[in-house]
């Protein structure tokens, strides 16, 4: 089997072709790299400027080696093989959407770092239970919410208290999987 993309060989490949150095730049796009991508490695902390890093459809297994990206706004990695949020530490204070969609994880132990966290799209993982859905209410200013194709919300949609469920546990929601969240005045009030 062939060696994965190394971190430092997708940036170089990424400045070849942009013509840009990636220490300077406000997006980098790593995603689908072949071979793929499987660790994120130390040199993703050259990207000091970045605010938004995309590393999805590669072969990803953890997050790791956010050191250094004090400036990142959105960090896409959807589709790749992870299983777990620990790792976020890094950009827990700067960090306003995580695309984490078409992974592994069945555990949220990790996301309460993400205090600036409006953005979650993390359809199609493996969460199963309300425990861990519910470490979401530590997310201040969660606003829009992607949990589609998970088996909790697959459950609880086909028994019809989907929505209802989720806008009791997370009221400051706006949008969730794709649908705007209408509240009346009483539940406004609560």
């Amino acid at each position: 089997m062939s060696k994965g993309t190394s971190i430092k060989e997708a940036l170089s490949k990424w400045e070849e072709k942009n013509s840009e150095k990636a220490a300077e730049a406000k997006e980098v796009k790593l995603y689908q790299m072949l071979p793929p991508i499987e660790k994120m490695d130390a040199s993703l902390s050259t990207l000091t400027v970045c605010e938004k890093l995309s590393l999805s459809t590669n072969c990803i297994e953890k997050i790791a080696n956010l050191n250094g990206l004090k400036n990142l706004k959105i960090l896409s990695l959807g589709r790749n093989n992870i299983k777990n949020l620990n790792g976020l530490e890094a950009v827990g204070d700067s960090l306003e959407e995580l695309w984490i969609s078409y992974n592994s994880i069945e555990k949220l132990k990790g996301i309460h770092v993400l205090k600036k966290l409006k953005v979650l799209l993390m359809s199609n993982n493996q969460v199963k239970d309300w425990g861990e859905f519910n470490k979401l209410q530590e997310l201040p200013v969660l606003m829009e919410l992607v949990f589609v194709g998970n088996p909790l919300e697959e459950k609880h949609s086909a028994e019809g208290d989907w929505q209802d469920r989720v806008t009791k546990s997370l009221k400051a929601l706006k949008k969730l999987d794709g649908t705007p969240i209408i509240k009346n005045d009483e539940e406004e009030e609560d």
